[in-house]
């Protein structure tokens, strides 16, 4: 059983920056590919971005493309997501997911681990 925990979420500016990460306590993240997804009220929830096993691959949802960065800190072991130039419209619980799928997947579906989420609010 693989347990996820995100943390780094909170209330910022538009425009402002923030770094989401997931990590699995004692365990390594490295076999498994990672998603990040997000869901607003009242919205379904939606894939954000994902690292793929071995980080051969990285996927962006279209709206945070430039503005996102997902990646993998080996020594920790946590996987990041940098969101900078954040929007209202970025609002969300914020998860991250794991699947042994060796490809990314924008489907939660494909995900058998979910971390219990952290709250994003970007306002003025």
């Amino acid at each position: 059983q693989l347990q996820l925990v995100e943390s780094g979420g909170g209330l910022v500016h538009p425009g402002g920056s923030l770094r989401l990460s997931c990590t699995a306590p004692g365990l390594t993240l490295d076999p498994w590919t990672i998603g990040w997804f997000r869901q607003a009220p009242g919205k379904e929830r939606e894939g954000v971005s994902c690292i793929s096993n071995m980080d051969v691959s990285t996927t962006y949802l279209d709206s945070v493309q430039g503005r996102f960065t997902i990646s993998r800190d080996n020594a920790k072991p946590t996987v990041h997501l940098q969101m900078n130039s954040l929007q209202p419209e970025d609002t969300a619980v914020y998860y991250c997911a794991a699947t042994d799928l060796l490809r990314c997947s924008d489907s939660a579906n494909s995900y058998d681990y979910w971390g219990q989420g952290t709250q994003v609010t970007v306002s003025s």
